[in-house]
């Protein structure tokens, strides 16, 4: 039984389509249509309806998946328990928010080269709520942000967690004072984009208020940034992400009761077959995670 085969086959079932798992398993079209081809062949029977825009599957194929899920995840415990790190090989395409990617992901992908020298990494920088819709239709690998994915399939590992402080340029008139929610009415908010987390808390924030600040977002971080230190506005950040900021000068800590709630960051990948790479990133990037909070509180 061909293993490469039976990848395909649970990829195409998963996508709906020999030219989505052609993409996804970064291979031509007719290559896939061959693996099928002498799966068939070799079986005796079709597992697959393509007489609609769709790939079905047959009564025979949906009977097949389960073996097939069951058979490559055997494959990959075998794998993960007998095989030298240094020669499991592949690609894992990778999603990661900004604030991960300005902290401790170079940290990461050293620690990786030196554990898992044959992997590569595929890295997509993008907002939480892409990347969970990008790695629940199996499009990542693995996604490195605010969590967790409350899908069943998805199994996610606790990251990095980071408080929000609020930040301003010098020039901004507030330095020194207790920032108060008509502060907040009357100062521009500079935050993350509309759907995500932090912008839904921070509308939250000012339910059952007469306040209705002015909020501009970005899907930005170093734009963020940028504007707070140009006086356009307020933001509310991880320390850790405005420390060059704060050590020059360019942005200030305000002093305020007004508290947002913590972002709470996950390493999220899909369980099954093909989560043997996926499992060992996240896990390292666990430890990785773990390091960096330890370095930051001590």
């Amino acid at each position: 039984m061909d293993f490469k085969a039976l990848e395909t086959f649970i990829w195409i079932s998963r996508l709906g389509s020999f030219r989505a798992a052609a993409e996804r398993l970064n291979t031509t079209q007719p290559s896939i249509s061959a693996r099928i081809a002498s799966l068939e062949q070799e079986l005796g029977v079709k597992v697959f309806d393509r007489s609609g825009r769709k790939a079905t599957l047959t009564r025979t194929g949906r009977d097949l998946l389960e073996y097939a899920d069951r058979l490559i995840s055997l494959r990959n415990e075998m794998v993960a328990t007998v095989v030298d790190p240094t020669a499991i090989q592949g690609t894992i395409t990778l999603g990661v928010v900004e604030t991960i990617a300005h902290t401790w992901l170079p940290t990461l992908i050293e620690r990786l080269a030196q554990t898992f020298p044959a992997i590569s990494l595929e890295l997509d920088i993008d907002i939480s709520v892409n990347l969970r819709e990008r790695l629940v239709n199996r499009e990542l690998d693995a996604a490195f942000l605010m969590g967790p994915i409350s899908q069943p399939e998805i199994v996610n590992l606790p990251l990095s967690t980071y408080q929000l402080i609020w930040l301003a340029s010098p020039k901004s008139g507030l330095v020194g004072k207790t920032l108060t929610f008509d502060d907040l009415g009357r100062i521009p908010i500079i935050t993350f984009p509309h759907n995500s987390r932090p912008h839904i808390d921070l509308e939250a924030l000012f339910h059952g208020t007469n306040v209705r600040p002015r909020i501009h977002s970005s899907s930005s971080l170093a734009t963020i940034v940028r504007m707070a230190a140009n006086g356009i506005g307020i933001c509310a950040l991880p320390i850790e992400i405005v420390r060059r900021e704060l050590n020059t000068g360019e942005l200030c800590r305000l002093e305020s009761d007004i508290r947002l709630p913590d972002l709470y960051f996950t390493a999220s990948f899909p369980a099954g077959t093909d989560s043997i790479l996926a499992r060992a990133m996240c896990d390292l990037a666990v430890v990785v995670a773990n390091e960096a909070d330890m370095t930051q509180n001590t």
